[in-house]
């Protein structure tokens, strides 16, 4: 059988390749299950990673398989297993977390949980960031289960326990999901006839549901210190609404504007600080349900399954995070409206303050139109005395002239024309001035 050409192979002749093809069909292979055969112990341990550790724990991992002669994940790789201390170790590298699974055949007590495990995790391991989650699980087969399937329950506490018939009744798991002394969580595998591909996909899926359903609830802390926070910005709102419909004035309704501002900052702040605490959660809770789904479970008489104990714990906090959301998504409509409401009465209040400015304004020019007629008709009662008096002095030199009419004559009769002329000359002034003004 020929195997399929490799994605930028010369198969494609001159065609341009998109360069992003290789990584995406790849991806589908990117987490493979692996082949594995009970009996089996499993060591899981997940850190969430912040990008800087991220790559901090692999230039780390390719020294550790530098120096034993192992090939590294390199720069690019997202998952890598190596054979080490006399097992399998697995590492992944996801968006926000690692993990690290070992695997081994025990050595020992064949019973579940009995026997420490020789592992990697020793002094030379440095772990990427802070722990989150760590998990053993054994895989038995049931003819080497002491007690057979009645001893599989020996391990956990009674009351917390789950138990369900997984992969058409091919195994049955067993878990409490509570941290025993070694400071991680037990799952038990009885195999009852798994076949070696089925074994390692169950695994990987058991793992993943761990893990995720331990990172889901991530978000629970979250909004549980956030809450106080919308509370008091919803009490602070409810009071602010109230004033609203008292308050008078502009300065008032500026101020409790302000108070509204700061509220939606806070109020954003806090949305956009949870905002991916609280996607991520929702979407490791997803997985979780995906995994559930893909185990096939069916119940064990007198014990909850796995999926009926996880939504009793977990679905209350997916709950909690999704009502918050709503509230924050509430209330900043809230406070939006109310912050509109206020602008509208301060820009009322803007207005009238405007109209009456422009009153007042209209008022003053009328004053000063009056005050500039007032002028006008002084200005041209004394212009025109100016005037009439140099006709004076004119009238008193015409004997010089041969002319006999009394000075006294001559001026009396020159006052109605110089008021005339002198009127005519300022009204076209002011007529030119105001043309002027309408350009």
């Amino acid at each position: 059988m020929t195997s399929p050409a490799a994605p930028n192979s010369a198969s494609h002749g001159p065609w341009a390749v998109h360069p992003l093809r290789a990584r995406i069909l790849g991806e589908v292979h990117a987490r493979p299950f692996r082949v594995m055969e009970s009996p089996r112990v499993v060591l899981h341990y997940a850190f969430q990673t912040p990008p800087a550790s991220a790559s901090a724990d692999r230039a780390f991992l390719n020294s550790y398989c530098l120096q034993r002669g192992l090939e590294g994940p390199g720069l690019e790789r997202k998952f890598h297993v190596v054979d080490v201390a006399g097992g399998t170790l697995r590492w992944e590298q996801f968006t926000e977390f690692t993990t690290y699974t070992f695997d081994r055949a025990p050595s020992g007590d064949p019973d579940p949980f009995r026997a420490p495990v020789e592992d990697p995790f020793g002094a030379g391991f440095q772990p990427p960031g802070e722990l989150v989650v760590a998990t053993r699980l054994d895989l038995v087969p049931e003819a080497e289960l002491a007690g057979g399937i009645e001893g599989a329950f020996a391990s956990f506490e009674d009351i917390w326990v789950s138990a369900s018939h997984v992969v058409d009744r091919t195994a049955l798991i067993v878990t409490d999901f509570r941290v025993d002394r070694d400071g991680r969580t037990r799952i038990l595998v009885v195999d009852r006839g798994l076949h070696a591909r089925h074994v390692g996909a169950l695994i990987q899926r058991l793992l993943e549901i761990e893990t995720y359903r331990t990172f889901a609830m991530l978000g629970l802390p979250e909004a549980q210190a956030i809450a106080p926070t919308i509370n008091s910005i919803e009490k602070r709102l409810v009071e602010i609404a109230s004033e609203i419909r008292s308050s008078a004035g502009l300065e008032q309704n500026r101020l409790m504007l302000e108070h509204l501002s700061e509220l939606t900052a806070d109020l954003e702040a806090a949305a956009a600080a949870s905002a991916y605490r609280f996607g991520a959660s929702r979407a490791y809770d997803e997985i979780v349900g995906s995994r559930l789904g893909a185990i096939r479970e069916e119940g064990y008489e007198g014990y909850s399954t796995w999926a009926a104990f996880l939504a009793r714990r977990t679905a209350p906090a997916m709950r909690t995070l999704e009502t918050l959301q709503a509230r924050q998504h509430d209330l900043s409509q809230r406070l939006g409206r109310a912050a509109n409401l206020l602008r509208t009465r301060v820009d009322v209040e803007l207005e009238h303050q405007n109209g009456d400015l422009l009153d007042s304004m209209n008022r003053r020019a009328r004053m000063q139109l009056r005050l500039q007629q007032t002028v006008e008709g002084l200005s041209v009662a004394a212009v025109s005395y100016y005037v009439v008096g140099l006709v004076g002095y004119l009238a008193k030199g015409t004997h010089f002239l041969g002319l006999e009419q009394p000075p006294e004559l001559i001026t009396a009769l020159a006052v109605l024309p110089v008021l005339l002329l002198v009127w005519l000359v300022v009204r076209s002034i002011r007529k030119s001035h105001g043309g002027e003004e309408g350009h």
